[in-house]
């Protein structure tokens, strides 16, 4: 399955756009590092088709992909070992059904706050950084 992609969409072209922070294509969904990782493994997993809401899939698509997103989550929380998964499903940006998969922990400053509750300085890795942890993720995955 390929992407249908919308003109304009962000989400539609993301995986071309951040190649370097591929770490699975799903049978349904696409899962990329975020480039900020002020959340260690703060990872975006979104619908290879371009729609708007969980029921503009046919069945098997929407259970399939919220496989996927808990597969990603399970394998977060083994390699990360986080205090709690943020499952995030706006769209209220951009359009286009995307998950905000977040391992977060008691420690860090913005606990136990939505990321979105306020500003928080970027973290930004070195490309053979972003490549690790893609890695990693990806391995995670493998064995889960």
């Amino acid at each position: 399955m390929t992407i249908r992609e919308q003109t304009g969409c962000p989400m539609c072209s993301r995986w071309d756009d951040d190649a370097d922070l591929r770490i699975v294509e799903f049978e349904y969904s696409y899962l990329i590092l975020n480039r900020d990782q002020f959340f260690p493994g703060y990872c975006l997993l979104f619908s290879k088709q371009h729609v708007t809401e969980l029921f503009d899939l046919d069945l098997k698509t929407r259970q399939g992909m919220m496989e996927e997103v808990t597969r990603t989550a399970a394998a977060l929380a083994g390699l990360f070992k986080p205090d709690k998964i943020n499952y995030e499903l706006l769209g209220n940006m951009v359009p286009h059904i995307h998950w905000h998969l977040i391992p977060r922990f008691s420690n860090e400053p913005l606990w136990p706050r939505p990321v979105w509750a306020e500003p928080h300085p970027e973290s930004h890795l070195s490309n053979e950084g972003y490549r690790q942890r893609c890695e990693q993720i990806r391995q995670a995955l493998e064995a889960a």
